[in-house]
């Protein structure tokens, strides 16, 4: 094992790989599901990450670009990194079914990630602990610790330190876990041996294009944000573009869609995480409900929770456009129609929207469905 009065260029190569599977012994004794190595070469990466950047396909997200190259270069973010120690952490909790949610045009569906506690802090802290138990082995060393908090590729990094492959849909799969996971990253100068990336296994399946409600996987590999749902209700902070808004249906926060019709997804395990358990009732929660909140009611509700990020006015945005693709209920209109004066220009916009598809809806006004949890 690698002694920390040795001096570096002493280290062998048998001492760093025997620090390397300490590493991932560690990782699993802290609640990590999987822990892999990778070194710094993004390069076909990047060339992905350019072009997706000159056809706009991050929309408004502008962060995307505003790092330059040091997301897809580690070692310009983090002068001296050498390797990046790559972590999964599982989040399927135990809720209701997806599949039956959306299935219940009167019910929110909130994307599974998000329905307990926000993972950043929980795995940033995680990884801090992982970080120092490597320091009390081998003395300091260089490195910093990222959960989706800087300009990383995770995804790539991940795919590299074999924690599985990315899909048609651009999310991380493993073979026998699916992709219900977070990911997060450990940047050090410690020159540890790396993992041999895993196969691609999508083979000629294209179910998560075929399933994605607004088109917005354009090709194998390749996710045009602009008409992603998860963008739509989340990153986008103005107007949802009208011509997507039917296709959202009841998705009030995020979309699971290409997911759950993955078919490696059928080996995913729930979460025994605790703070991933669902929350407020989020897994199939009434929109009539979740649109009467006030803003206090929507900030005491969401302490702690990713669902934070779309903001109060955001919130409406989603649910006004949910109700507008609910069945024509005289209680849907009534909800619509208390918030048709709201305070937010944005927030109007969309109830007036959803009012107008009410109106041109010639169906006759009939009550919804008891606004009960799916089965």
């Amino acid at each position: 094992m690698i002694k920390t009065d040795m001096e570096p260029a002493r280290h062998t190569e048998a001492d760093f790989a025997r620090l390397a599977a300490d590493i991932k012994r560690w990782g699993l004794e802290l609640g990590f599901q999987q822990v892999g190595i990778a070194d710094t070469d993004l390069s076909e990466a990047e060339v992905r990450l350019l072009d997706w950047l000159a056809q706009v396909r991050h929309g408004e997200m502008a962060y995307m670009a505003t790092h330059g190259l040091r997301r897809s270069r580690p070692a310009e973010l983090v002068p001296g990194t050498l390797r990046v120690i790559s972590a999964r952490l599982d989040y399927l909790p135990q809720a209701a079914a997806a599949e039956g949610v959306l299935a219940r045009p009167e019910l929110g569906y909130v994307s599974r990630y998000a329905l307990g506690r926000d993972y950043h802090k929980l795995i940033r802290n995680r990884l801090q602990r992982l970080a120092e138990r490597i320091e009390a082995e081998v003395g300091p060393y260089g490195y910093r610790v990222f959960s989706d908090s800087a300009p990383v590729l995770e995804k790539p990094l991940a795919a590299k330190a074999g924690l599985g492959w990315i899909g048609k849909h651009t999310c991380l799969i493993h073979r026998s876990a699916g992709s219900w996971f977070f990911l997060g990253e450990i940047y050090t100068d410690l020159p540890l041996p790396v993992e041999v990336p895993v196969e691609n296994h999508c083979g000629t399946c294209r179910a998560c294009m075929d399933i994605c409600p607004t088109g917005a996987i354009v090709a194998p590999y390749d996710l045009d944000a602009r008409r992603c749902i998860s963008y739509l209700t989340i990153e986008l902070r103005g107007p949802i573009p009208e011509e997507l808004r039917p296709l959202i249906g009841n998705r009030v926060f995020g979309c699971d869609d290409c997911q759950l019709v993955c078919p490696w997804n059928r080996f995913a395990q729930t979460t025994g995480e605790p703070d991933f358990a669902a929350r407020n009732g989020l897994d199939a929660p009434a929109l009539i409900e979740l649109f009467a909140w006030t803003e206090e009611q929507f900030l005491k509700r969401t302490e702690g929770s990713a669902i934070r990020r779309t903001g109060y006015e955001g919130w409406l945005r989603n649910l006004a456009v949910a109700l507008g693709n609910a069945p024509r209920d005289p209680a849907v209109i009534a909800a619509l129609k208390a918030r048709a004066e709201h305070p937010s220009a944005l927030v109007r916009e969309h109830v007036s929207w959803a009012l107008a598809r009410h109106r041109a809806d010639s169906a006759p006004l009939a009550p919804m469905a008891e606004h009960s949890r799916a089965d």
